[in-house]
């Protein structure tokens, strides 16, 4: 390889290397916004799940349609992914998670690929699933990282009507929860029929265990009692449903800090490896000049020494 050739390839990685940096500051800052706004939401998801505990110990005694247990003939899951790449294996962990599910739970329970329903958050998902073969109802690209409430909250009741009215037996969520800046986890939870154990592991998951977030520190202990007006089935009826659009919100801001997360963390190890590859290439660059520089000094001398014996 000539010199101009490998000094273009050092340049060419020099600017790899800057997008990769950029990037990586980029995702970082996105990444702790998204955190940020999950553990702001926590009080009122806590509250929320504190109300209910001490309304009734067991949704099953609860006379609403979202808490309702049937035998499982039909099944939708909201797969949360990214719309792009270069996050690691963030998409493929969570896809391999609900495919080992529907594998190992749904087939064994006797349904088929028509029997299971997609709502896709991100692109990856959506593809994923439509080239397996299975019915993806809806998608949704391009999902702002300043998502709100209300936004998720009509998807939550789109979900929700479509188990009143039987359309489906089970809903999940499945998405990639938070831990720290370098461990992120798949998870799957049921979201309807609606449980209060899940809703307590999702409230309890929206702390991650290590980094700024983990010193966040505990609200104050929710009243053991409370006056219901006009009826604690009054206040279910509204409550259940907003808790719905809970979950399926902080999956969605999970799997948000979760992406940028793991994009900082390969456009990190990208960066660092441009960086050896770099050092790599001037070494290569330096030794080549070396030569070429002692081939032309062997020519001189041997010149000289020609003209002198002559």
């Amino acid at each position: 390889m000539s010199l101009k050739d490998i000094k273009g390839k050092i340049k060419s990685v020099q600017r790899t290397r800057k997008v990769t940096k950029a990037m990586e500051a980029v995702s970082a800052v996105k990444m702790r916004k998204s955190q940020t706004r999950a553990i702001h939401g926590r009080p009122y998801a806590k509250a929320s799940v504190s109300v209910l505990k001490q309304l009734t110990s067991s949704l099953g005694a609860v006379n609403h349609p979202l808490t309702t247990e049937r035998d499982m003939k039909r099944v939708a899951m909201i797969v949360v992914t990214s719309d792009k790449g270069l996050c690691g294996i963030l998409n493929t962990n969570i896809l391999k998670t609900c495919d080992k599910k529907i594998h190992h739970e749904f087939v064994p329970a006797g349904l088929e690929k028509k029997d299971v329903d997609i709502f896709a958050f991100g692109r990856k998902s959506s593809e994923h699933y439509k080239r397996h073969g299975f019915t993806v109802v809806q998608t949704f690209e391009n999902v702002s990282d300043d998502v709100v409430v209300s936004d998720i909250q009509s998807i939550a009741d789109q979900v929700s009507a479509a188990f009143i009215a039987g359309t489906y037996d089970r809903i999940y969520v499945a998405y990639t929860n938070f831990k720290s800046t370098f461990e992120q986890s798949p998870v799957i939870h049921q979201l309807l029929p609606l449980d209060v154990a899940v809703l307590n592991e999702v409230v309890q998951g929206i702390i991650p265990e290590k980094g700024s977030g983990a010193a966040v520190s505990e609200e104050k202990e929710s009243p053991k009692f409370y006056t219901i007006e006009p009826s604690p089935e009054e206040v279910l009826k509204t409550l259940i449903p907003k808790l719905v659009g809970v979950v399926v919100y902080h999956g969605l801001l999970e799997s948000k800090a979760s992406e940028h997360s793991a994009r900082m963390v390969a456009m990190k190890n990208a960066s660092d490896k441009s960086k050896d590859l770099s050092k790599a290439l001037n070494q290569q660059f330096n030794k080549a000049r070396q030569s070429v520089i002692t081939r032309e000094i062997s020519e001189i001398v041997g010149g000289i020494e020609a003209m002198a014996t002559s």
